[in-house]
């Protein structure tokens, strides 16, 4: 079941909100409905892995109870372990399999393997959780408590990566108390801006995004217009899909009184690689940071190391969005980029050098524009087919994204105006007023909806 579905934003959600709130002055009733909606969510998608996912989290947490009482650290090991063997199967087998047959000269068929829905999130936040013990964090007692910090439909496919001490002490908290009215208007905001974002445009740029990457895949020469236009339409589109699900899924939580972090901050507007990570995905960005690179010595040992550090973090950080090698690549291109920055800075620092603001922008945004193509591309030859028309070398030719008012509204929201949690959070006020066009404008999506083949999310494949 997908969140930009009509099913789902005028059936599941809405008695799923009714149950709660009907309960929610008790603790394990409201629980109970949370986890009970959550596991009905999942089996939308694939009713059989439904058990699974209650074993793995019922183990997990039994790992953790098991550390709690003995305090040895071969309980949480055993946990991290156990995830990372979890992913590595599913999503990791064929790819491996089908590298190690291509460098002996075999030919790998590959196994019959379906890839659990949201395996990735599912897995680093329990590497996470685990790695937070080892650090000296409590672990969560209650089964039940346990089981809704994992299985949270609004988070469970794509996050954002959540760590236990941010959710589950939440789940004390009466959702009926002072902020209700506070918790629904702002989540219904944020849950309508996050499905404007995805059906409004990122789901219409994949309309000019997609066949023009097909044609590339198929062997087809773009010409320079056509390759900047698939490339910047991508990197619209990449943006809108992840932050409007975001939005959605922080949105759904504050209706159920819950605050999940928040995952994208304008990160088209950073002025270096460094500061972009920064704001893009950020809670993979932290948990890359303090479970990988700090753990392998981050910035205590040298430049050199640091480069090292950065290095492998990224490379492992881009083969965690899919297991192909294109994904690796981008993930080394922007370890490379995160290394000359610091190195630029320190020397920078040295000689009192200045990159102009405008300038650092433009080169930022020229090499993550570059990078989302090899993340987009299904392989090699099609990303340098997309390239090289990108430098103009097959013809100058023409090209015009498929709906022009949605491109360059999409580019201005993308350059221009607040974040979607300074918009909803800071800047608006819940009013009357504000919720008649809201009202219309939820009608004119779910009109839209109703006229289209449901595209899901972008991250669900990872």
């Amino acid at each position: 079941m997908l969140f930009t579905t009509q099913s789902f934003l005028l059936g599941f959600l809405p008695a799923t909100l009714l149950l709660f709130h009907l309960c929610a002055g008790r603790r394990v009733a409201r629980q109970l409905v949370l986890v009970g909606a959550s596991l009905l969510f999942y089996g939308f998608w694939n009713w059989r892995f439904v058990p699974a996912l209650v074993a793995l989290t019922l183990l997990n947490w039994g790992l953790g109870r098991a550390w709690a009482t003995s305090r040895r650290r071969i309980w949480p090991i055993g946990g991290i372990v156990i995830n990372l063997l979890t992913l590595g199967f599913f999503k990791y087998a064929n790819f491996f399999a089908d590298s190690v047959a291509h460098l002996a000269g075999w030919r790998h068929l590959a196994w019959a393997i379906t890839l659990p829905l949201g395996i990735s999130f599912f897995a680093f936040q329990k590497i996470a959780y685990h790695a937070d013990l080892l650090r000296g964090a409590r672990p969560v007692r209650s089964a039940l408590d346990f089981l809704e910090f994992v299985t949270f439909f609004p988070q469970l496919i794509a996050g954002p990566i959540v760590r236990h001490h941010e959710i589950v002490p939440q789940f004390d908290t009466d959702p009926h108390g002072p902020d209700l009215w506070e918790n629904l208007s702002r989540g219904a905001m944020l849950l309508l801006l996050g499905l404007a974002k995805k059906v409004g445009l990122a789901d219409t740029l994949a309309q000019t995004c997609n066949p023009l990457f097909d044609q590339a895949a198929h062997g087809a020469a773009l010409n320079l217009a056509q390759g900047w236009v698939a490339a910047l339409s991508y990197t619209l589109e990449i943006f809108f899909d992840f932050s409007g699900y975001s939005d959605m899924a922080i949105g759904m939580a504050l209706l159920f009184g819950l605050r999940l972090p928040f995952n994208f901050d304008v990160p088209y507007r950073a002025t270096s690689i460094r500061q972009f990570w920064q704001r893009w995905h950020m809670t993979l960005s932290r948990f890359l940071r303090d479970y990988l690179y700090i753990p392998l010595g981050g910035n205590r040992h040298g430049a050199v190391r640091q480069s090292a550090n950065l290095f492998a973090t990224m490379a492992l950080g881009g083969l965690w969005h899919g297991a192909g090698w294109t994904f690796v690549a981008w993930g080394v291109l922007h370890g490379l980029a995160l290394s000359v920055n610091h190195a630029w800075t320190r020397l920078a620092s040295r000689l009192a050098l200045r990159l102009p603001a405008v300038a650092a922008w433009a080169l930022t945004m020229l090499f993550v524009i570059v990078g989302w193509v090899l993340f987009r591309a299904p392989d090699f030859p099609t990303a340098g087919r997309v390239l090289r028309a990108m430098a103009g070398l097959q013809g100058v030719g023409h090209a015009w994204p498929r709906d022009a008012a949605v491109f360059w509204i999409a580019l201005g929201v993308a350059l221009i105006g607040p974040s979607s949690q300074d918009a909803v959070l800071r800047m608006l006020r819940p009013t009357t007023l504000l919720a008649v066009p809201a009202g219309i404008a939820f009608v004119l999506l779910l009109l839209l909806i109703g006229g289209r083949i449901p595209d899901a999310f972008i991250y669900f494949q990872f």
